[in-house]
């Protein structure tokens, strides 16, 4: 058996050789084909050269991927136990209302627990990012594998590259994540909870005033937004500061079934147009028009801003800024606070390597109890800075990242005093 394979090899090299031999000899340098081509490869690699140095591959050697598989591989891991957890928890407490209001078992599963998941994953995902680090880190120092690192002569800037590559791919996942994914996955969610769990949404409102256009002024009497339908409706327009218009309509119904927006349909109207000295009324029992507002701009309901996505948020800002309103400064934190929350894995890596790195008596406990208490309070101060936002009229962008700029000078602390 083993004389086969053998003979089975060699035939197999002499395949090779024989095929390297007739391709040099038909375009090899000093062929024809090879004389045509050789100057045209000549300059096709010089100007392709430049290239080489932009591939990340280039930069991440054997140790960079061994650092990078631990510290996925052991962020990962304490997401899905944290995770786990809070399941268990959470279901546990909830169990009485999911069976009382007869929520459906794929409901449960599909509907909450599959939105919930990457919901609080990446709302604490700087947490999991200094577990991990914290976790892995210690146990590198304690096995001397760091010592051994810094001894060949890598210095902890270098150490840290493979630290910065991991929680760059985690800031890129959880930016996506949080922009685009999880605003959809919240919608169904509030949905679940607003139906199987007694938090119900608010879907009315009163005394609705608001700027739908340059000197168009709305108000709706009372608003119910399950039957998209409003009561007491006015439309005033002005222009140079003059009345010149002013509608008047006992109900107005939003047009769910219309391909465009913005289309209403005003029932029992009056219209009064004013030049000048003149007055020209119209009047009747239904016609649809174009009004610049929709039923989102009517009714706030809790954690709305977290059923937005980034470029939803931000058109949304800038219309309700455009209208005078002034309840945007949560849904200007919400878009900050997205963007801020992604630079906190670099600033808790560099602490959490920074703190770990160091071999010491007594193992990871100290250091896991302090990460979490650094982890923890970084939550709080997100939390506290984004109130200050909403009731003390703190500018948003300066509430969403004051977390990220106090942390950054204990970073740049724990840096210097980390070893080399």
């Amino acid at each position: 058996m083993k004389y086969r394979k053998i003979k089975k090899h060699r035939r197999w090299c002499r395949f090779v050789q024989k095929t390297r031999k007739g391709l040099n000899k038909c375009f090899g340098r000093h062929s024809f084909v090879g004389k045509c081509l050789h100057p045209l490869l000549w300059l096709l690699s010089k100007i392709l050269h430049p290239l080489v140095f932009l591939n990340p591959f280039r930069y991440i050697k054997r140790i960079d991927r061994y650092i990078i598989s631990k510290f996925i591989g052991t962020y990962i891991y304490s997401i899905i136990l944290v995770i786990s957890i809070s399941i268990v928890f959470d279901f546990q407490e909830n169990l009485a209302k999911f069976t009382t209001n007869h929520a459906p078992w794929n409901a449960i599963v599909f509907d909450y627990y599959a939105n919930f998941i990457p919901y609080f994953a990446n709302l604490f995902s700087p947490l999991f990012v200094f577990i991990a680090v914290i976790f892995f880190t210690s146990k590198l120092a304690g096995n001397s594998e760091v010592i051994a690192m810094l001894a060949s002569g890598m210095s902890f800037k270098r150490l840290l590259r493979p630290y910065m590559v991991s929680a760059a791919l985690i800031s890129v996942l959880n930016f996506t994540l949080g922009s685009y994914v999880i605003p959809k996955g919240n919608v169904v969610r509030h949905d679940f909870e607003s139906k199987y769990k007694n938090n119900k949404k608010n879907t009315s409102a009163t005394n609705v005033q608001l700027q739908v256009g340059k000197g168009v002024i709305a108000y709706i009497q009372q608003y119910d937004d399950i039957s998209k339908t409003g009561y007491g409706f006015f439309l005033d327009k002005f222009e140079n500061k003059k009345l010149v218009s002013h509608m008047t309509a006992n109900v107005i119904k939003y047009d769910t079934i219309s391909d465009s927006r913005y289309q209403w349909r005003a029932i029992n109207y009056k219209i009064r147009t004013l030049k000048g000295m003149r007055e020209q009324i119209k009047s009747g029992q239904e016609i649809d028009t174009l009004i610049m507002m929709e039923p989102m701009d009517l009714v706030f309901s809790k954690g709305q801003q977290e059923t937005f996505t980034s470029p939803e948020l931000l058109r949304y800002i800038s219309k309700q800024k455009d209208r005078g309103s002034s309840n945007v400064i949560q849904y200007e934190v919400e878009y900050h606070k997205r963007i801020a929350s992604c630079f906190a894995s670099f600033i808790l890596t560099i602490i959490g390597a920074s703190l770990s790195a160091r071999k010491r008596k007594g193992g990871m406990g100290m250091y896991l109890g302090i990460g979490l208490l650094l982890s923890f309070s970084y939550i709080l101060l997100q939390t506290i800075s984004s109130t200050f936002a909403i009731n003390a009229n703190t500018p948003a962008i300066l509430a969403a990242w004051i977390p990220n700029i106090l942390y950054f000078f204990i970073a740049y602390y724990c840096y210097k005093k980390a070893p080399n």
